[in-house]
């Protein structure tokens, strides 16, 4: 059973190690996390997750209210929205099924909340795998745009269009 926990600076060499990794270079290849700073800071906007599998970590997710992110990165956006940036950390995971699930799970934590109406996530233009993948989730393609140095796809999933998929807030 996977099941997300708060990530904290426990985890700072996990993350680094993770950012290491080709397939997760090949996702994010132009954003520093911070990590030093950013474990240490537990704004209410935004919610830095572990994903584990049987106690065993899998991947990390970050949901944040993209109206109330202090750097504006999605820029000018309506209230009731939230955004997720999800990777696998080893790529031995890939391809499992893993990341269904954490998406999955992330959704169920977005939408618990009632006045949240969609979800965005910004993919780059050129990973079709990851545009694959949010399709599949029912996500749609609303746009192309550039995010600092990186072209991206930006998808939408509207609360309406969402299918829980079977995963339950009891595995939170």
């Amino acid at each position: 059973m996977i099941v997300l926990r708060p990530a904290t600076l426990a985890d700072l060499g996990l993350l680094r190690h993770w950012d290491n990794q080709p397939h997760v270079i090949a996702s994010d290849p132009n954003d520093d996390w911070g990590w030093e700073r950013e474990l240490e800071r537990s704004p209410d906007w935004r919610e830095q997750l572990i994903a584990e599998i049987d106690g065993r970590p899998l991947g990390f997710i970050e949901i944040i209210d993209p109206a109330r992110e202090e750097d504006h990165y999605w820029g000018d956006v309506p209230a009731n929205l939230r955004a997720i940036d999800i990777w696998i950390g080893e790529k031995g995971d890939l391809g499992q099924g893993y990341g269904t699930t954490m998406m999955q799970l992330a959704l169920v934590r977005c939408f618990a909340d009632a006045a949240v109406t969609a979800v965005l996530v910004d993919p780059l233009a050129g990973n079709v795998r990851a545009h694959r993948f949010y399709e599949r989730l029912g996500f749609q393609r609303v746009e192309q745009r550039r995010f600092g140095e990186d072209d991206c796809y930006v998808y939408r999933l509207n609360r309406v269009a969402w299918q829980p998929g079977g995963v339950s807030a009891e595995l939170l």
